[in-house]
């Protein structure tokens, strides 16, 4: 079973995948670096939210106690969680900025007490302040970084990036987030997410930063028809050559389309999951893990 893409995008691809100005995207990376040991995609892989944030879309404030916060840790990797992505920056639309302190605030103990607790887990760090990046890494054994702006919102982190040395997940965004749902206009948006981010690759691999992620950014700065044209497109982005992160769990295009909420967006969110992972989705950024390891089980068996 396969979802057929659309002309205009497979034209796309078609036009680039011999394009000599991007010949440095030469074969998709199938693993990273993570801890100094080849980490595979060989099959989808889980990253589970852990938003720190009173103020995040679905679950903020959820999280706020330590107990609670180990609690929630110990859940999503006995469900089949890979990753642990940790953020105290709400990025839902319309959110209001805080300082890096406060952020960074927010962060010490509970990544403190989830190393301590769970020191096998892979860790992600949510953040696009290269201050807050180098401290998580440094400081407390962070394994990645997953930047909303792509370096855009710091133009210090590309460079603190190259000298961590630790994938480096890199996201489209159009503005900023208190902005970015301010009537978005693309030419052909999943051409310009891809050209976008393929430049990005292109900059962080001249500086030495190899171990990459993309991330197309689904509702972040797109309208409800700008994100389902690149989930109906994903198969473009197989042009990036490494692996592709999808972040659609519980957002404004499912509730919305379905006239529901995000407490009600679970069916909706697993049906967009299913369609990102037979598009070629590497990996699942999610609130419910064991849906998403479901998922991934019965898609796994109807793709053997």
């Amino acid at each position: 079973m396969k979802l057929k893409m659309k002309s205009k995008d497979k034209s796309f691809l078609n036009s680039h995948k011999d394009n000599p100005d991007w010949g440095f995207l030469d074969k998709k990376m199938s693993y990273l670096n993570l801890r100094g040991k080849l980490f595979s995609f060989e099959k989808p892989r889980i990253m589970g939210i852990l938003n720190l944030s009173p103020d995040s879309f679905y679950d903020g404030g959820r999280y706020q106690e330590p107990k609670d916060i180990l609690v929630q840790v110990k859940k999503m990797i006995d469900e089949g969680a890979d990753f642990i992505d940790i953020g105290a920056f709400s990025s839902r639309p319309g959110a209001k900025e805080i300082s890096e302190k406060e952020e960074l605030e927010s962060l010490l103990k509970p990544v403190n007490d989830i190393r301590k607790n769970f020191p096998d887990i892979y860790l992600s760090i949510d953040t696009f302040r290269s201050g807050i990046a180098r401290i998580m890494v440094e400081d407390f054994e962070i394994d990645m970084v997953n930047d909303i702006s792509a370096g855009d919102l710091d133009h210090n982190m590309f460079s603190v990036m190259a000298g961590l040395q630790v994938p480096y997940i890199m996201m489209h965004m159009k503005g900023k987030p208190e902005n970015m749902q301010e009537s978005p206009v693309y030419g052909n948006v999943v051409k310009d997410v891809v050209t976008y981010l393929a430049e990005k690759i292109q900059i962080l691999n001249q500086m030495g930063v190899n171990d990459l992620i993309a991330d197309p950014g689904f509702g972040f700065g797109k309208t409800l028809d700008h994100n389902y044209e690149i989930l109906g497109s994903l198969d473009v982005f197989s042009l990036l050559k490494v692996p592709l992160l999808v972040g659609l769990s519980r957002k404004s295009m499912i509730y919305n389309l379905l006239g529901n909420s995000p407490d009600d967006a679970l069916i909706g969110t697993t049906a967009a999951h299913t369609i990102a992972l037979l598009k070629g989705a590497d990996i699942l950024r999610v609130h419910d893990v064991k849906a998403a390891s479901e998922v991934i089980k019965v898609v796994g068996k109807l793709m053997e």
